[in-house]
């Protein structure tokens, strides 16, 4: 007979196994929107706690501590975690908000299940994952690789001697390795000549001396992050992290690592200096006690990483090294790169050497178009518009410590196509107003860039050749004159410019300031049809040009302002491109017949110059059709009054000098307006009267100035002029300077002032300068007092009827920049009249007796 097995349960022991597990899983649907809240709630807590020990992490990183492996592995589990949980939240069953009956009814039960349990142990797991993160120890001491004694190659004949030579003859091998005072060692020589083997000795010698010791083999095509990552790999940082670094912060984590730690890196073989910041290597000194041992084949390279005491080699090398340092005008960078090439030159010939290369042509010398120029560049490749690169270019033509008036080069670079000039001279000329800049400096450094930029980075040397205030007495020799695109020999001392060059491409010529030079040779001229720019001003020898000038036709822009020029030459009147013409200061210069031929011409200036301004030149002018501006100096001539009644050549005017004129009875009148006179000049004029005729403006109720752009006005020696009302008239004004007139009683004269409807007129708005000197009969500046919201300095010598200055309390300057007054006389400044006690304290002070 079978046997038989006997199962008795109770009925409420299995009702209550069957209802619990009902409950379990009736809640995976019943909770599963309170779970879903939780898991969000508990996997942002989890979140924002492995955020703060990431950076808890980053921390000791960066004081060189290494993160513990259970770590690694509890941050690598948390992003497992919530990649899963952003899937379960990506998951969520259709219908998941239909729910009745206790969530028994849903059409969707099965899937609701299982993705009710998902959610309920997700939930579990993150839990339990937030309660373990709780680490009190993240990180431990790294452990750099042990050194390694590597063997040494036994019976090679001779080398204990050549090992002796490599050591000071009073020290020991051991005992010079470990001195203080070296911090770095160079060794090198040709290969095979024992260079590895004591870099191996050395190796072998650390070996049990407490150093963190690491070698480095640089291959030839080693570079700085290659032995970054090898020696990275020795401190055993290389890692996941480590790969997502860059290079500084990598460099970071190598200093925060060894700044602390005595250690000797060992550098085999290099072929170029190493820069140990730029890896991140603590530099070696006496404190730290580190050393940097290597080997090169090259003694220049072990020159510039170790470096010598130089500055006492030679009693001129002082010198030297200070004309080499104001080279670099304060620049770290260049002051850096080119005293580190310097600290190994030990004879006078090398410095003499570096000071020609850094004068001629600085990008020859050494570091310089590896280290400095290319960083320099960066920020003229940041500069938006190509004009404004073109200008730096256009500046460096210029020698070193050159001032660069701004008014110069705009006209060049108008007149070589840079800024456009289509739109009027004055207007191109303005495009920078509103900086007021009146002359630039160009930093030594970065006029290098801009010559090294211009000749194609070095490739094209002859396409600008820059040799000014070098002292030359010929033009320099060149290879190929036909790749010359600009040339710049001013300042020098070129007597003669003689030959036929052929410059087929050049457009820049400036030989401005040769003193010497007296002559130009017929032919000079010959092969340069692409000239727009001569500029031979300040060559007061320079007394002709040849005729062949008339060879330069793309010729747009002449100065020869401040030469011995007598006349124009025939061929001049070939130059029918010609744009811009600079004749001022050329005393001998009688006559400008044939100018009329210069259709084209746009800018004319003759101020200075002893050009007689008779009827027939006027015509000549008033043929001129595209004539901008005009400068001048007039007196007595018969075609005076045929000029100033000429709308056009006055419209034109921008400085005007007037010498010598006698009118005493009827003055001088302009008889229209002058809107582009900016200086006007009276000098020995017999003159009662400066007339102007004024436009009334019923709009405004006043009148019109008739000088808009006035700023300059100087009066010398019109000893019958009385007064200068006309003055309010020029609202521009900033300097008026006037001496040496015996009846000038008024600069403004209440009297002729009150003829006109001037009562809206506030004068010298923008004055900034006020000089009065041998004026014995003045009495009056003005009436009242003014505002005088820009000036700066007011100069009253021999002036003994002045008893009141225009100024009250509130005129002038305040702050640093207080109007200052300067006087001769004590008897005058004690005799002045103040407004009042408050106009006194604020003014006395700051008068100043010259």
């Amino acid at each position: 007979m079978g046997s038989c097995i006997s199962l008795s349960l109770s009925c409420d022991q299995c009702t209550n196994q069957v209802f619990q597990w009902l409950c379990i899983r009736r809640g995976y649907i019943h909770n599963l929107k309170e779970n879903l809240k939780a898991l969000e709630t508990t996997m942002e807590e989890l979140q924002a706690n492995r955020d703060d020990l990431s950076k808890r992490v980053e921390r000791e990183e960066g004081k060189g501590l290494k993160r513990l492996s259970q770590i690694q592995v509890w941050l690598t589990r948390v992003d497992t975690i919530k990649t899963q949980v952003n899937a379960i939240f990506g998951a969520i069953p259709v219908g998941s908000q239909r729910l009745s009956l206790c969530g028994f009814c849903s059409k969707n039960l099965k899937s609701r299940y299982r993705y009710g349990k998902r959610v309920f142990l997700m939930l579990k797991e993150v839990e339990n994952l937030n309660s373990g993160g709780d680490f009190e120890v993240i990180a431990e001491q790294a452990q750099a690789s042990e050194v390694e004694e590597r063997p040494i190659q036994p019976g090679i004949v001779g080398r204990d001697t050549m090992l002796k030579k490599a050591w000071p003859k009073n020290l020991s091998q051991w005992d010079y390795l470990i001195d203080d005072c070296v911090c770095i060692m160079g060794l090198h020589g040709m290969g095979g000549v024992g260079k590895t083997t004591l870099l191996t000795q050395i190796n072998n010698k650390f070996r049990h001396d407490g150093y963190v010791c690491f070698d480095i083999v640089a291959f030839k095509d080693s570079h700085t992050q290659k032995i970054q990552e090898e020696i990275a790999n020795k401190l055993g940082m290389v890692g996941a992290d480590w790969n997502k670094k860059d290079k500084n912060q990598k460099a970071s984590d190598i200093h925060n690592f060894l700044k602390w730690k005595t250690f000797v890196l060992l550098l085999e073989d290099i072929w170029e200096k190493v820069n140990l910041s730029e890896i991140g290597i603590p530099f070696p000194n006496t404190e730290n006690g580190c050393k940097v041992i290597f080997t090169t084949r090259s003694q220049e390279v072990c020159r510039r990483m170790v470096g010598e005491v130089t500055l006492q080699s030679h009693l001129d090398i002082p010198y030297l090294a200070n004309m080499i340092a104001r080279k670099c005008y304060g620049l770290p960078l260049a002051l850096n790169v080119i005293g580190e090439t310097m600290s190994c030159k030990r004879t006078i010939q090398e410095w003499q050497h570096a000071v020609n290369v850094l004068t001629s042509y600085a990008a020859e010398f050494s570091g310089m178009e590896d280290e400095i120029l290319p960083i320099l560049k960066y920020s003229y490749d940041n500069l938006k518009d190509e004009k404004v690169k073109l200008c730096l270019q256009y500046c460096s033509l210029f020698p070193e410590d050159e001032r660069i008036y701004k008014d110069e080069l705009v006209n060049y670079l108008i007149f070589e196509g840079v800024i456009d000039g289509d739109q009027g001279i004055e207007k191109a000329e303005n495009q920078d107003e509103r900086r007021a800049l009146y002359q630039v400096y160009m930093h030594d450094v970065v006029r290098e860039m801009a010559l090294w930029i211009a000749s194609d980075f070095g490739k094209q040397k002859d396409n600008f050749i820059v040799r000014g205030r070098a002292g030359l007495c010929e033009t320099p020799k060149v290879k190929n004159w036909n790749v010359v695109r600009r040339m710049s020999l001013m300042s020098n001392k070129i007597a003669d410019l003689s030959g036929i060059p052929e410059c087929l491409h050049l457009t820049t010529l400036l030989m401005q300031k040769n003193e010497a030079l007296s002559n130009i040779s017929n032919g000079f001229f010959r092969f340069m049809s692409k000239l727009v720019v001569l500029d031979l001003s300040y060559n007061r020898n320079l007394s002709e040009l040849p005729a062949q000038i008339s060879d330069l036709v793309s010729l747009q822009y002449l100065n020869m302002s401040k030469t011995n020029i007598e006349c124009l030459p025939l061929g001049f009147r070939e130059l029918k491109k010609l744009r811009y013409l600079n004749l001022e200061f050329t005393w001998n210069l009688s006559s400008i017949v044939g100018i009329s031929s210069l259709l084209d011409l746009k800018v004319l200036r003759l101020r200075g110059s002893g050009v007689s301004l008779d009827v027939s030149t006027v015509e000549e002018l008033q043929v001129l059709e595209q004539l901008e501006i005009l400068t001048l100096g007039i007196g007595y001539d018969s075609g005076l009054v045929q000029f100033l009644s000429s709308h056009r050549l006055i419209s034109c005017i921008r400085d005007l000098e007037i010498s010598g004129l006698q009118l005493e009875s009827s003055g001088i009148s302009f008889s229209t307006t002058m809107n582009n006179l900016q200086y006007l000049e009276f000098l020995g004029c017999t003159i009662s009267e400066i007339k102007i005729d004024l436009t009334y403006s019923p709009l405004r109720n006043l009148m019109s100035p008739c000088f808009l752009s006035l700023s300059h006005v100087y009066v010398q020696g019109c000893k019958i002029l009385r007064e200068l009302t006309w003055l309010m008239f020029a609202p521009s004004l900033t300097y008026i300077d006037v001496e040496f007139s015996e009846q000038l009683e008024y600069i403004i004269s209440k009297e002729k002032a009150s003829v006109g409807e001037t009562s809206g007129i506030v004068p010298f708005l923008k004055l900034k300068f006020l000089r009065l000197s041998n004026v014995p009969e003045l009495k009056n500046i003005y009436w009242s007092s003014l505002p005088f919201p820009c000036l700066k300095t007011i100069i009253a010598t021999g002036c003994p009827n002045l008893k009141r200055l225009p100024l009250n309390s509130k005129s002038g300057l305040e702050g640093e920049k207080e109007l200052i007054i300067r006087y001769r006389e004590k008897e005058w400044i004690e005799g002045v009249e103040w407004e009042d006690e408050a106009t006194k304290t604020r003014f006395l002070p700051s008068c100043v007796k010259v």
